[in-house]
């Protein structure tokens, strides 16, 4: 079936395939094979469950946009017409090679996210050209947002805020309350803000749980004098936020106090270090030498952040073997913690956008180790 060729509009998306034209070039390549639905996503704003899209270089002379082409099958016919008016859209159910079928050169392709069995089936389609690995293109340009971006980011990371706040006020980190009644109480009073849902499966993890960064909540109950760890975010039109807050139920000890201070300066150091030119290793260390001359480097087991957007964790990742160097527009995690085995742990995290001169916060929330509610109890 020949590709239905519709009108041509100037927009984001089309930007973006503009921006990756310049790196295939680069590349030496005459065309891209994107099959990463995510990646698929963020160049043409097409959500189904299985597409492709053949991205060409062109040259000064031909854009190489009236040959870029999407495919998918036949049960998003409508829906790519809606969401993808710019762009021709070819309907087959084998996506990739269905593409391929008519191309020739040197043509690159998603090789992070394409399997063993899937490049022989690329392979055999291709028939007039060579397929070459060309991994990390498009998220590379995926790590500097554009002001569509942001403002998405800006909800989600307010949908979080929203959420933590409306708990906090009814009284909804006291005692007896299950992790997994608060977990589900920050859930859906995301999607009371505006979200579409959670950014990920929520974390909140007291006591003794704390102190495993990744746990997943339990019908344990909370209990005075616990640690209280919450890592949550909301998800608007696909982008993700993504924020820790540490507090206590009850009255905290003096430990608590020193341990949450410690890594709130950590914190804090790490957000300061951000901006345009700094490599994401030296931000990492920012925070990092903070937690180690206090004695607790051992305790501190994880990168300090990553970037988010349409995934939740993306490029750059911001830890002590990062190789990147960060840009305006780019939208990271600062989140140092702290885990002590038995006892408990202290991560703070925000979602933060590097800006021209530093980084500004897209969460919001005070970062307290004390808050204070309407206990309903």
């Amino acid at each position: 079936m020949q590709p239905t060729r519709p009108e041509r509009a100037p927009g984001g998306h089309a930007r973006r395939r503009d921006l990756l034209r310049g790196a295939l070039r680069a590349a030496g390549l005459d065309a891209l094979l994107v099959t990463d639905l995510v990646n698929v996503r963020y160049l043409t704003g097409f959500t189904g469950s299985n597409a492709a899209l053949l991205v060409h270089a062109g040259d000064d002379a031909d854009r190489g946009e009236d040959r870029t082409v999407l495919a998918t099958d036949g049960r998003y016919t409508t829906q790519a017409a809606a969401q993808t008016p710019d762009l021709p859209v070819l309907v087959q159910r084998a996506v990739g090679p269905a593409l391929l079928g008519a191309a020739a050169g040197a043509i690159g392709f998603d090789s992070a996210h394409v399997t063993v069995d899937g490049h022989a089936e690329l392979a055999a389609a291709l028939t007039d050209g060579e397929l070459r690995r060309a991994p990390g293109l498009v998220e590379a340009l995926r790590a500097v947002k554009d002001a569509g971006e942001v403002d998405a980011l800006r909800q989600a990371c307010a949908a979080a805020d929203a959420a933590l706040a409306g708990v906090i006020a009814d009284g909804g980190l006291r005692a007896g309350r299950s992790e997994r009644e608060v977990a589900r109480d920050l859930e859906e009073r995301m999607r009371e803000a505006g979200a579409e849902g959670p950014s990920f499966e929520t974390i909140v993890a007291a006591g003794a749980h704390a102190a495993i960064p990744h746990h997943s909540p339990t019908d344990a109950p909370l209990a005075d004098g616990d640690l209280l760890t919450m890592d949550f975010g909301a998800l608007v039109d696909g982008y993700h936020s993504d924020m820790t807050r540490t507090t206590i139920v009850g009255a905290p000890a003096e430990w608590q106090r020193d341990l949450h201070d410690l890594v709130a300066e950590a914190a804090a150091a790490g957000r300061a270090a951000l901006a345009p030119g700094v490599a994401t290793r030296d931000v990492d260390a920012a925070a990092r030498d903070v937690i180690t001359a206090a004695g607790f480097g051992e305790q501190f087991v994880h990168g300090l952040g990553h970037g988010v957007g349409l995934v939740i964790h993306e490029a750059p990742a911001v830890s002590a073997t990062a190789t990147a160097t960060l840009e305006a527009g780019m939208t990271v995690t600062v989140e140092p913690g702290v885990y002590l085995a038995g006892r408990g742990g202290v991560r703070i995290e925000d979602t933060l956008l590097v800006t021209e001169d530093g980084a500004v916060p897209l969460t919001q929330s005070p970062r307290d180790l004390v808050h204070e509610s309407r206990d309903e109890t």
